[in-house]
C-alpha cells in the first residue's frame, strides 16, 4: 500500500472518508450534513466536552436506544416473506377474500421462533416453535398466530404468566436458558394434568425439527368460518410441509447448537437465496354443531385435537416463501402478530386460552414498540386503504386529513373522512349467549389422559422410545425425587409401560396413579397423522449430503455423487482437512466447503466419505474427522463410502452396517441414493 492509498488522518489519527462523486453526504437525523464523524467537540484536543454537539447527541441517544424490549416468549425468531395462493374456494363456508377465487394471491410475512428461550438461545433447544403468519388481504390484515404443534398446555389464559414463569429461568439464578429440564418446569407439569397431552407432544421429537422447512403448523383453537349470509361453520387450520415432517435425534440437537447455533436461521435463508422456495399446503378441518355435540372432547379445549382421521383435512391453498428480509430489525424483529387480527368472514369461537390472547396481545405490542402506532411500522402496515379518525400519538406516521377527526359529522365528502360500511364491514358471528357469570371451568374440559394416550400409541417404536428418554433425561435434571414422583404419577394414565421405562431409567419406585378428573378413554384409535416417521418425505430433494474428501479422493466418483444429488434436488456440501479443499485423483483441485472441524456430520442429512487409503490414514489421525464418521454413524444416517475409506472407519471404531453403501462408481451409488428419502437407518437404534 503505498502512502496515496491510505485514509486522509487528522492530527489524533482518526480516519476521514469524505464524501466526493457519487457518494452520499453523512447527515443527522434531520438531514443535516456531518462534517466530523470521528471526535466529539471538545472545548480544546484535551478538554471536556461541549454540550452542543448535537451530532454525538443524537448519534449516542439513538444507539442506546437501539435495542427494543424482546418477547416474552417466541424471542428467538426468524422471518420471510412471500405469498399464499387459493387453490379451492372457501366461498361456501367464509365471505373471507382471500378463500373466494382459485388463483387469487395474497401476500404474507411468516415468523419462526423458539418460545422459551432469549433471543440468544441457539435455534436446536428442545421447543415449541411458534409458526406466525401475517396475511396482507385486500380487506386488512389476517394474523394466524399458530406453533408446530396443534395442543396447549393449558386450558385457560389465565395460567399463562404461570406456565411461562416455571418454563423460563429460575428467577433466584437466572438459568437454565432454553430448557425444561429442571425443577420449576416439571413442578408446575406435574400440578397440572391438563398438561399431559401437550407433554407428550413436547417430549417428542416434534420438538428437536431438523428445519423450519420440514415442521407442520397449526392455527391450534377453533375458530369460525363466517359466510355472507352470517352462517358458522368451526374451523381448524393446518400447515402441511410439502417436503415431509422430519426431525434430529438428541445427541444431535447438542451437537448442532455447538457447531451452529443459527442452524435453522442458517438453513432457512440459505434455501430461499438458491431458489429451493419452502411451501406448505393450508388445510383446513371443517365441522358444524352438531360434530362438536357430539366430539368426545370439548372443541373449546386447547389441550385437544380433532383427529384428522375423524375430520379429514381439505387443502385450500399453498404458502410459498421466496424472499428474505431486508432488514431483521424492521421487519422479524419489529413484526407485531395479534389473535384478534382477523378479517371479514373469520372469526372466534369462546376457546378461553384464545379469548384471554386476544386480550393480551395488544398490551404486548405496544409494551415492545412503544406506541399504538404499531400498525404505521411497514412489515404491520396492511396492504390495502386504511381510513379512520384514530391520531396523533408516539411515532404517528399519518393523521387523519380534513377538518373532521370524529364522527358522526356533518361535513361533506372531502372533510368528513371515512363512513361505516355495513355491507362490506367487519360482523361478529351473533352467537346466541346465557348464563352466570361465573370464574369456572367446564367439565368437558375434565380429560387429561386419553388424547396423551392416543398421540403416545399413535408413534412408531422408534418415536416412543424417544419419548421415553426424553422424560428421562428431563426429570433426571429434576433434583426433588418428589416432582419426579408425579411426573410418573401421571403417565401410569397414560400408558404404563412408558411410566415404567421412566421410573427405571431415572431409579425410582413405581408411584401410585393419579387420580384422574374423569376416567381416560384408553381405546381411542390410532392416528397416523400423529406421527413424524409416517410422515416423512418422498424424495431427498431439499436435503444435504455432507461429502468428505481428501488427496488423492476419486474425481469421477466425487463428480457422480454431486450430479445424483443434483438430480434429487438435494445440495452437496464438500469437506475436507483444508478450506482449500484437496487434490483429487486427477490432479485437480476441489474447493472445500467447510473445513472439517467447522462442517461436522451433524450439519448433514446423509454422508459420503470418498477417500482413497492415504487420504483415510491422513484423517484418522485427526478427531475431528473420527467425529464426522462415529456421529453419523450413531444418528443412524446413511453412509456411503469407498473400500479406501476402511482405515478412517477402523481408526473410528465403526463396523459398517446395512446402512452404510460402499461405492466405486456411478453404477454403485443407486442403492444408496434410493434409500435416502428414510433419511435414517433405524434399525441402528439399539
Amino acid at each position: 500500500m503505498t502512502k496515496k492509498d491510505l485514509p486522509e488522518l487528522d492530527d489524533g489519527g482518526a480516519p476521514h472518508q469524505t464524501a466526493g462523486e457519487g457518494v452520499e453526504t453523512l447527515t443527522t437525523q434531520q438531514g443535516v450534513p456531518v462534517a466530523d464523524d470521528q471526535n466529539h467537540l471538545k472545548a480544546g484536543p484535551r478538554g471536556p466536552m461541549v454540550m452542543d454537539d448535537f451530532h454525538f447527541r443524537e448519534k449516542m441517544f439513538h444507539f442506546d436506544h437501539e435495542r427494543i424490549p424482546e418477547r416474552v416468549v417466541h424471542a428467538r425468531g426468524f422471518g420471510a416473506h412471500g405469498y399464499f395462493e387459493c387453490t379451492d374456494p372457501l366461498s361456501d363456508v367464509t365471505r373471507a377474500s382471500l378463500f373466494q377465487v382459485a388463483g387469487k394471491k395474497t401476500d404474507v410475512f411468516l415468523r419462526f421462533s423458539t418460545v422459551a428461550g432469549n433471543k440468544g438461545s441457539p435455534d436446536l433447544a428442545r421447543d415449541v416453535r411458534g409458526f406466525a403468519v401475517k396475511f396482507y388481504t385486500d380487506e386488512g390484515n389476517w394474523d394466524l398466530v399458530g406453533n408446530n404443534i396443534p395442543v396447549f398446555f393449558i386450558q385457560d389464559a389465565i395460567k399463562f404468566p404461570d406456565l411461562i414463569h416455571a418454563a423460563k429461568p429460575a428467577p433466584d439464578r437466572g438459568f437454565p436458558q432454553a430448557q425444561t429440564a429442571h425443577d420449576n418446569f416439571w413442578d408446575f407439569i406435574s400440578l397440572t394434568p391438563e398438561t399431559m397431552n401437550m407433554v407428550m407432544w413436547i417430549m417428542s421429537d416434534r420438538t428437536i425439527p431438523r428445519s423450519f422447512r420440514f415442521m407442520e403448523g397449526f392455527g391450534v383453537h377453533t375458530f369460525r368460518l363466517i359466510d355472507k349470509d352470517g352462517k358458522s361453520t368451526f374451523v381448524k387450520f393446518h400447515w402441511k410441509p410439502k417436503q415431509g415432517l422430519q426431525s434430529v435425534v438428541w445427541n444431535e440437537a447438542l451437537k448442532i447448537n455447538g457447531a451452529d447455533p443459527d442452524f435453522h436461521r442458517r438453513d432457512l435463508w440459505d434455501a430461499i437465496q438458491m431458489g429451493d422456495y419452502p411451501e406448505w399446503e393450508l388445510g383446513v378441518q371443517l365441522f358444524d354443531d352438531e360434530f362438536a355435540e357430539a366430539f368426545d372432547f370439548d372443541v373449546l379445549d386447547a389441550t385437544k385435537i380433532i383427529p384428522e382421521e375423524l375430520v379429514p383435512v381439505r387443502i385450500v391453498g399453498r404458502m410459498v416463501l421466496d424472499r428474505v428480509v431486508d432488514n431483521f430489525f424492521a421487519e422479524t424483529e419489529q413484526v407485531a402478530f395479534c389473535t384478534n387480527n382477523v378479517v371479514p368472514g373469520i372469526g372466534f369461537s369462546n376457546d378461553p386460552l384464545l379469548q384471554g390472547r386476544n386480550f393480551s396481545y395488544l398490551d404486548t405490542q405496544l409494551k415492545r414498540l412503544g406506541s399504538p402506532n404499531f400498525t404505521h411500522i411497514p412489515v404491520n402496515a396492511p396492504r390495502c386503504p386504511v381510513h379512520n379518525f384514530q391520531q396523533d400519538g408516539h411515532m404517528a406516521m399519518r393523521n387523519p386529513k380534513g377538518r373532521a377527526n370524529y364522527e358522526p359529522n356533518s361535513w361533506g365528502p372531502e372533510q368528513g373522512g371515512p363512513r361505516e360500511d355495513p355491507e362490506r364491514g367487519y360482523v361478529h358471528y351473533p352467537e346466541e349467549m346465557s348464563g352466570q357469570k361465573v370464574a369456572a371451568r367446564s367439565e368437558t374440559f375434565a380429560d387429561h389422559y386419553s388424547q396423551a394416550r392416543q398421540f403416545y400409541v399413535s408413534q412408531t417404536e422408534t418415536e416412543q422410545t424417544h419419548i421415553g428418554s426424553a422424560l428421562t433425561f428431563e426429570l433426571s435434571k429434576c433434583q426433588e425425587v418428589r416432582v419426579r414422583s408425579r411426573v410418573v404419577s401421571h403417565l401410569r394414565n397414560i400408558d404404563e409401560d412408558l411410566a415404567k421405562t421412566v421410573a427405571e431409567g431415572l431409579n425410582l419406585k413405581l408411584p401410585q396413579a393419579a387420580t384422574p378428573a374423569r376416567e381416560p378413554i384408553t381405546d381411542l384409535p390410532v392416528s397416523d397423522a400423529l406421527s413424524i416417521l409416517k410422515n416423512g418425505p418422498d424424495s431427498f430433494a431439499g436435503r444435504k449430503l455432507g461429502l468428505l474428501i481428501a488427496e488423492d479422493s476419486d474425481a469421477d466418483l466425487v463428480d457422480a455423487i454431486q450430479a445424483k444429488m443434483k438430480d434429487e434436488g438435494a445440495i452437496v456440501v464438500i469437506v475436507a482437512p483444508h478450506i482449500g479443499g484437496a487434490k483429487l485423483s486427477d490432479g485437480k483441485m476441489q474447493e472445500a466447503d467447510e473445513k472439517i472441524d467447522g462442517g461436522p456430520s451433524v450439519l448433514f442429512d446423509a454422508v459420503a466419505v470418498v477417500l482413497s487409503e492415504k487420504g483415510a490414514k491422513t484423517l484418522a489421525d485427526m478427531p475431528p474427522a473420527r467425529d464426522f464418521l462415529t456421529d453419523a454413524f450413531a444418528h443412524k444416517k446413511f453412509i456411503a463410502h469407498t473400500d479406501g475409506a476402511m482405515p478412517l472407519f477402523k481408526k473410528a471404531g465403526v463396523e459398517p452396517d446395512d446402512g452404510c453403501f460402499e461405492v466405486s462408481g456411478e453404477s454403485d451409488l443407486d442403492d444408496f441414493v434410493s434409500t435416502l428419502p428414510d433419511l435414517r437407518f433405524w434399525d441402528r437404534q439399539p
